[in-house]
């Protein structure tokens, strides 16, 4: 099995928050790999990923990183491949996370998700790849689906729930 997203982190420790996408990704069988690598302390391997992502077969790259961020503007800068940036809580609540990975130069887009919002970016990751994946879009629409079916519970659930001036 070949991965066409890859899900890499600045740190393990950042994994708690990023196993949110490799989670959504098993749900969705979309097959993915998953690894540490740093814009500050590996970036020979982190030009080297980047470079060699496109030939090894993937199609996204979803990084996550806190405090300064850099990793997802780096391997940004030496793809062509949609970057999905993850700001991770840290220092200033990922504040400084997001304006990191948010304020890129012209010309070096990466797509940014909300702070601690991996499951989001690979939700955003296979939406890209099912415009041409019919099976990956049924199931995708199939999630949605099923996000509309716990509201639509959720709602008749509350109408059970009584007080006195309650109307509904």
């Amino acid at each position: 099995m070949t991965p066409i997203i890859s899900i890499i982190m600045g740190s393990t420790s950042d994994l708690p928050v990023m196993e949110k996408a490799a989670k959504f990704l098993e749900e969705m069988q979309v097959p993915f790999e998953m690894n540490a690598l740093s814009a500050h302390r590996t970036p020979a391997e982190v030009e080297d990923f980047a470079h060699g992502a496109q030939a090894r077969g993937l199609r996204v790259i979803i990084a996550g990183a806190g405090m300064a961020a850099a990793l997802p503007g780096v391997i940004a800068a030496s793809t062509t491949l949609p970057v999905i940036g993850v700001p991770i809580k840290g220092m200033l609540d990922g504040l400084d996370a997001m304006l990191s990975i948010i304020q890129m130069p012209p010309g070096i887009p990466v797509a940014t998700v909300g702070v601690n919002g991996a499951q989001n970016a690979a939700i955003l990751a296979v939406e890209m790849l099912a415009l041409s994946d019919e099976t990956l879009a049924k199931r995708l629409a199939d999630y949605k689906e099923g996000l509309k079916q716990k509201i639509v519970k959720a709602n008749a659930d509350l109408h059970e729930v009584k007080y006195q001036f309650k109307t509904n």
